[in-house]
């Protein structure tokens, strides 16, 4: 039941942020490591990726549909993760602190949470529980 809820909590988070990928770019692009190529489309296709997944995760058919998206899903928030570290440092960098340590940390945490979570819902990996 637990496993199930968070299923739903991630599918929606990331529905709602692969919307806002197509619908508000902006936000994502300033955000987007100077080295990343095109990076427009890359922005464009990274929402596409979380809508995919989400609607990979919830769907009831095809387990391993489930599976795969989840590792996709944790694949995509590794592959995200300098553009969160770009974002920190560019938002410590502020005059005024920006967000601050209290947004920042937490969020550097949260990503590898959020990886095994996309892994444990989809019943990739059952670890750290026990299966009985």
């Amino acid at each position: 039941m637990f496993r199930t809820l968070l299923l739903w909590v991630l599918a929606i988070f990331y529905a709602i942020v692969g919307y806002l990928h197509l619908a508000a770019p902006s936000g994502f692009m300033v955000v987007m490591p100077d080295w990343v190529p095109y990076p427009g489309a890359v922005v464009f296709w990274t929402g596409v990726a979380e809508l995919l997944g989400a609607a990979g995760l919830v769907q009831p058919w095809w387990p391993q549909l489930r599976k795969a998206a989840g590792i996709g899903l944790a694949l995509y928030a590794l592959c995200v993760w300098p553009a969160n570290i770009k974002h920190f440092v560019m938002d410590m960098a502020r005059d005024d602190g920006g967000m601050g340590l209290i947004y920042h940390v937490p969020r550097m945490i949260a990503q590898p949470i959020i990886i095994w979570l996309a892994l444990w819902v989809s019943g990739t990996t059952n670890w750290p529980f026990r299966s009985r």
